[in-house]
């Protein structure tokens, strides 16, 4: 079964964000189908997650429903991220999620980006925020993203970014069967092992070193 995470970022009810995420996944999953590999997936809604956000960057504490945002997308095998664009970049709040989750939680994962915006003038949102924040969280990103402008959303413009959305998951699909299961880290047992190993090395020196550098007979 491959698990998919979908983070809309939208700050209004109802939210072109959301739209935008909802029709992704449906086309995602319907390409994986389409390959016959089971899926399943899991919206985290960002807007009520603002105020243990912000908490989280205060206190460096999540609250509850924050660690199960967490928790969902450490399980997924593929991140679909939809955020609106405000001044050629993502919103705060979208951008403070991914400031506090916990370290290597997307190291490996692919990762398909999207954003919507009031005109075509924020579509760079995708390349000169999205892509770079994601890679630099060790994500694996989709070579498609969408960008949806409102005009996007009318009845003459629906079909035109349907195909869109369509290429877009098609790519990520490829990538989902390209990189296989993803094998998830553990980042404390890491740093453990890697203790130990120093810990043994110490406690071992090499054979031959004497005192001043000399050698022993």
């Amino acid at each position: 079964m491959t698990k998919l995470a979908i983070v809309s970022g939208g700050l209004r009810e109802p939210s072109s964000t959301r739209l935008l995420a909802d029709r992704i996944d449906a086309a995602v999953r319907h390409e994986l189908a389409a390959a016959q590999i089971p899926a399943s997936s899991t919206v985290i809604e960002l807007r009520p997650l603002g105020r243990p956000i912000m908490d989280a960057m205060l206190t460096g504490f999540p609250s509850s429903s924050l660690e199960a945002a967490f928790d969902t997308l450490a399980a997924a095998d593929g991140l679909i991220a939809v955020t609106p664009a405000f001044n050629a970049s993502f919103n705060g709040l979208f951008k403070s999620f991914f400031d506090v989750i916990p370290e290597e939680t997307l190291s490996e994962m692919p990762v398909l980006i999207a954003a919507t915006g009031g005109t075509e003038r924020h579509s760079l949102v995708l390349e000169h925020a999205l892509r770079p924040m994601f890679s630099y969280l060790h994500a694996v990103v989709s070579p498609t993203g969408i960008y949806a402008a409102t005009d996007d959303f009318g009845a003459q413009q629906g079909s035109a970014l349907g195909d869109r959305i369509t290429r877009a998951a098609a790519d990520f699909v490829r990538l989902l069967r390209s990189c296989g299961p993803r094998q998830r880290r553990d980042t404390f047992a890491e740093e453990v092992s890697e203790m130990e190993r120093l810990l043994r090395a110490g406690s071992h020196p090499a054979q031959g070193d004497g005192i001043d550098g000399a050698v022993e007979d």
